[in-house]
């Protein structure tokens, strides 16, 4: 899942806890718990600070807990079903908000922004792409884990006598395309080559930092995640290969390789590096093309990390003092 990088700043707002989460309040799902939305402009919006003018109604939050999923199933002949696949579904939040102000204009203008805060999901940008906005739970230890969001509906007020002069309460419903919730701290892996003595010279010696080898990755989401790879030269080819255990006990491996050369370019040289991404799949060159054709299809497998221990071995041809392998990834979880 791509996270957003925009300049974050509070809202102008004039109004004292902008930017803040506020203090801790208990959701139904979750437990304790402090709650921003940044919308697609950068800007944060504390949604559990009373004093911002707007706040959350936590007994009416929902979907925050885990992802609902289809499954697919075959039925057998001796009764019953068996599961063949299950399919993560898109997240629904219902996110009740009530805002408020000292004066009918005040209000006004405080559900003004918020409404124009989340509707700017639906809005595509110059590329034609619509950015969605970040939901960010933390908990009282400072972690917090986050979730791309679009409007759906529900920023209408109550319609009855009596709101919608000072105070007004509104249901939204956002919708999330990918269900899963993303630690924003990132895990990275980092393996270089140190300086290479002579084999002869005086004795047999080998670095200590070399990329070949192999490396445990420790995945502590709940699901599969999909790094980023980062290769520096120099390099002539690059393989990645990851080995699992099945559940019949049995070790099947899989892997893809990179070959500068079959793009025309030659080997990549000290200082130049490419960037593999797995989800979607792409590769860069430093100066952004197109690199994808330096793959080896079909055979090509952009495997991803399952939670847990998971066996990689990085293989670089071509290497020497300052090639490098870059893995990073966002620990994806079930519930916020």
């Amino acid at each position: 899942m791509p996270i957003i990088t925009a300049p974050v700043t509070p809202p102008d707002t004039g109004e004292p806890g902008g930017g803040g989460g506020g203090v801790p309040i208990p959701f139904p799902e979750i437990g304790f718990a402090t709650a921003t939305y940044t919308d697609p402009s950068g800007v944060v919006w504390p949604l559990t600070d009373t004093e911002a003018g707007w706040f959350t109604l936590a007994e009416g939050v929902t979907g925050l807990d885990a992802v609902e999923y289809e499954l697919t199933t075959d039925a057998q002949p001796r009764g019953g079903a068996r599961l063949r696949h299950a399919q993560a579904q898109p997240r629904t939040i219902v996110w009740p908000l009530y805002v408020y102000g000292d004066t009918h204009l005040e209000f006004v203008e405080r559900w003004r922004a918020l409404a124009r805060a989340f509707t700017r999901t639906l809005r595509p940008g110059p590329d034609g792409v619509r950015p969605p906005g970040i939901l960010e739970i933390s908990r009282p230890d400072g972690s917090s884990r986050r979730i791309n969001v679009f409007y759906q509906e529900g920023f209408e007020g109550q319609g009855k006598q009596g709101t919608g002069i000072s105070s007004d309460a509104a249901v939204l419903t956002l919708w999330c395309e990918d269900p899963y919730w993303i630690d924003p701290t990132p895990i990275g892996v980092h393996r270089e080559t140190g300086t290479l003595s002579s084999f002869f010279v005086p004795y047999p010696a080998v670095s200590s930092s070399q990329v070949l080898g192999a490396t445990t990755v420790e995945n502590p989401s709940d699901v599969t995640v999909w790094p980023t790879w980062k290769i520096t030269g120099p390099a002539s080819q690059i393989t990645f290969t990851i080995t699992r255990q099945t559940s019949t006990g049995q070790t099947m491996s899989e892997s893809f390789t990179l070959t500068p050369a079959a793009v025309g370019h030659g080997n990549l040289l000290a200082g130049e590096h490419v960037t593999v991404s797995t989800d979607p799949p792409m590769v860069r060159f430093q100066d952004g093309a197109n690199w994808i054709g330096a793959l080896n299809w079909p055979a090509a497998v952009l495997w991803g990390l399952e939670p847990g221990a998971n066996e990689i071995t990085f293989q670089l041809d071509g290497s020497g003092p300052g090639s490098a392998v870059d893995l990073v990834f966002y620990p994806r979880y079930e519930t916020a």
